[in-house]
């Protein structure tokens, strides 16, 4: 029971936290990315638990790897299969079917590493 407690905050904690940060940045969100958020922050939270010997660089790398990987997956499912345009990286260079391009996937590298130190302190002082 902790633990599912545990996942559904940190799970609730990113939909809300990503979606905010999309927001700022795009001026809108969909609820596509809402739940994605929420799923890549808690994949991330685990992969922090499980790769904390490794240290920051090699989780970061591992994260933007993974959030590029869901982000081409959604992406194929929402924009290509279901033609809802929450986004489309077409004019990006060397993007991948509009859904994934290298200047994303940096962006996810540098927001790994606040999100590093976040899933960090919630294993510390959240949930110990």
């Amino acid at each position: 029971m902790r633990m599912i407690r545990e996942y559904t905050f940190v799970f609730m904690f990113g939909a809300v936290a990503y979606s905010f940060l999309e927001i700022i940045y795009r001026g809108r969100t969909h609820w596509s990315m809402t739940l994605t958020g929420g799923a890549v922050f808690l994949m991330l939270y685990v992969l922090n638990a499980k790769m904390q010997p490794s240290g920051l660089l090699v989780r970061c790398l591992l994260g933007c790897i993974l959030i590029t990987c869901i982000e081409f997956l959604v992406g194929c499912i929402v924009n290509r299969r279901l033609h809802l345009g929450v986004w489309d990286y077409s004019a990006q260079p060397l993007n991948v079917l509009g859904q994934i391009c290298p200047a994303f996937t940096g962006m996810w590298f540098l927001l790994c590493i606040p999100g590093d130190y976040l899933c960090g302190y919630m294993h510390k002082v959240l949930f110990p």
